[in-house]
């Protein structure tokens, strides 16, 4: 029975380069992999939440139902708000497409 029982520990050390290298391949691979679609994740959300906000932005309602007095609306704020979240947003979505393209091409699976 002792003889049909093989330690982890011997069978590691017995193994050629080639099981080494692919086993360390297969690590390196899996790890890296995860950590690209996580990335891509990221990315996702960040531009669904500058998408949110920008959207917020444009919400002027007065002040409670029964005022006709708007909040405070600074137009020029609006305005330099907009511009910087409309091009952070382009910026993510043109990082977004490269990294996809690029997770695709390194991992031959598409997200």
């Amino acid at each position: 029975m002792k003889d049909e029982l093989k330690p982890r520990f011997i069978e590691s050390l017995q193994r050629n380069n080639d099981q080494i290298r692919e086993d360390r391949a297969r690590i390196i691979g899996a790890d890296s992999e995860l950590i690209y679609r996580r990335r891509v994740e990221d990315i996702e959300l960040k531009i669904k939440r500058l998408e949110r906000e920008r959207e917020g932005l444009i919400d002027i309602s007065p002040l409670d139902r029964n005022s006709l007095t708007f909040a405070d609306f600074n137009p020029e704020a609006f305005v330099q708000k907009d511009i910087e979240l409309s091009l952070t947003i382009r910026n993510l979505n043109i990082q977004l497409e490269v990294t996809q393209k690029r997770f695709e091409y390194l991992f031959g699976k598409t997200l």
